[in-house]
């Protein structure tokens, strides 16, 4: 038997803050993870994630991200580590059909909240694109192009194992390679059940990511849908021309969502371009998920989204991953107390856009855990939207 204040269930990007966060405040806490964080099992790995301030999903997670970029910045001071990179985000449309006043176009989406909400950014067209950004030579004429100089890219594994790392500098316990079986709660508080011990807590973290949904069934089984994600490192030209400052990318290159992807710059010394999509109709599980990338998929993922696209790049694939996304309904996080159990605050799914906000969250979470109320407003989040949508 162990005993905490707070319990963490899932270490990966919001799991690792919220126990950084509540170290930070002396609060007694334990976090547990089935594996060993960082690794490249659940959704939160593939040395590259995107943030920026427009984020297209909607206006509700501004203030989330914003703090996020102070809280990075703070732990890039305390570790010395490099973990966000502020090379700006291009948010582009490159179609025969794009029209500015097409309101489900992305980048006009993000235009849109940039401008609302006073967010620094320029508009290019397709001239500006290519003469500013060798990469993308290829543009339509009818491109349009949002640069946002405060976003940039985060490192992931980084991210994480600083969190882990300061988190037990600061006194919390971390249970590596556990599996939690249950969680159930009654007026002496908390009792989480692992394949090695019973931890008794007043207040319990849930941000299992994929695996919650088996952790809080039946309560979120048609609210959580896992779905496989690929990553691709394409490896460049020999003598590829891109920008000396190249910066994050996400593209859209034709009439629906299945016609975006999203990408990276070169990395030092590695020779490639991290380029990805995603993809929210084909379901898994953890058990059944595909870790192997085929032959098949590589070929896929270079003739849809680089050939003709992306200038100076090869169609050998040198490395490539799986991860998933756990997603809701309508695509937006889930933060809100167990409907049932007492002390239980669930966090996640994600939804594909989560490790931008994770640090914030943390925070979030570490202020609710321990005051019952949290700075940054995330009752957008809330399991009562899902209940008025069911509603007769």
């Amino acid at each position: 038997m162990q005993v905490c204040d707070v319990a963490v269930i899932g270490l990966g990007a919001v799991g690792a803050a919220a126990l950084y966060h509540l170290s930070k405040c002396g609060t007694s806490v334990i976090g547990v993870d089935r594996f060993h964080p960082p690794h490249t099992l659940g959704s939160s790995h593939g040395d590259t994630r995107i943030t920026r301030l427009s984020v297209g999903e909607g206006e509700q997670y501004l203030p989330i991200v914003r703090r996020s970029h102070e809280l990075w910045r703070e732990l890039e001071r305390i570790s010395g580590e490099s973990l966000f990179e502020q090379c700006g985000v291009l948010v582009l449309s490159s179609t025969p059909h794009y029209a500015p006043e097409d309101a489900a176009d992305f980048t006009n989406r993000t235009v849109r909240l940039a401008q609302t909400h006073g967010i620094a950014h320029e508009m290019l067209d397709a001239e500006q694109i290519r003469q500013r950004f060798a990469q993308f030579a290829t543009v339509l004429d009818t491109a349009v192009g949002y640069f946002e100089p405060s976003g940039g890219y985060l490192r992931p594994e980084r991210c994480i194992a600083v969190q882990l790392s300061l988190a037990e500098q600061q006194g919390a316990s971390l249970l590596k390679g556990e599996t939690v079986s249950s969680v159930t709660s009654d007026v002496c508080g908390v009792t989480v059940i692992t394949n090695r011990r019973t931890i008794k807590a007043n207040k319990v973290v849930i941000s299992a990511g994929m695996w919650s949904r088996e952790l809080l069934a039946p309560h979120f089984d048609h609210l959580l849908r896992v779905c496989r994600q690929k990553l691709f490192w394409f490896q460049l030209e020999k003598g590829a021309r891109f920008a000396e400052t190249s910066p994050v990318f996400i593209m859209r290159h034709g009439r629906t969502d299945d016609d975006m992807s999203y990408g990276f710059p070169p990395l030092a010394g590695e020779g490639s371009v991290k380029i990805a999509t995603e993809q929210y109709e084909q379901e898994s599980t953890p058990e059944a998920l595909e870790r192997t990338i085929s032959k098949d998929e590589e070929r896929e993922m270079f003739e849809t989204h680089v050939n003709g696209k992306l200038a100076g790049v090869t169609a050998r694939v040198l490395k490539s991953a799986v991860c998933a996304y756990t997603v809701t309904p309508d695509s937006n996080f889930i933060i809100d107390k167990h409907p049932t159990l007492q002390n239980i605050l669930v966090v996640s799914a994600c939804s594909g856009h989560g490790f931008k906000h994770s640090a914030a969250l943390g925070e979030a979470l570490a202020q609710w855990s321990t005051t019952g109320a949290s700075d940054l407003d995330l009752s957008a989040f809330s399991l009562a939207r899902f209940e008025k949508e069911s509603a007769p």
